[in-house]
């Protein structure tokens, strides 16, 4: 039991991980980027980085997070397929 908690506590880090470094510094809602990744790095115990990643850092997603739907065009009404044939 004690080797699946730390395998989840890894994989909870190493996602946070990517998840920060692949986040414009822009987008990140406080604090820099590199303070978030140094401290999932460098800090004795890294989930709490990877935490403060996820409550205060991560940037909020827009809207209620769904996703539009997408609008079905029929082939001869779509001016992209018309062009080429």
């Amino acid at each position: 039991m004690l080797r699946f908690l730390l395998i989840a506590v890894i994989i909870f880090v190493i996602y946070a991980f990517v998840d920060c470094a692949v986040t414009p510094q822009e987008k990140i809602r406080k604090g820099p980027k590199w303070a978030y990744l140094l401290g999932m790095f460098f800090v004795p115990i890294p989930p709490i980085a990877a935490i403060l990643w996820f409550v205060i850092g991560r940037p909020k997603r827009s809207g209620n997070g769904r996703r539009p739907p997408r609008r079905i065009i029929p082939p001869d009404d779509d001016p992209d397929f018309l062009r080429k044939l």
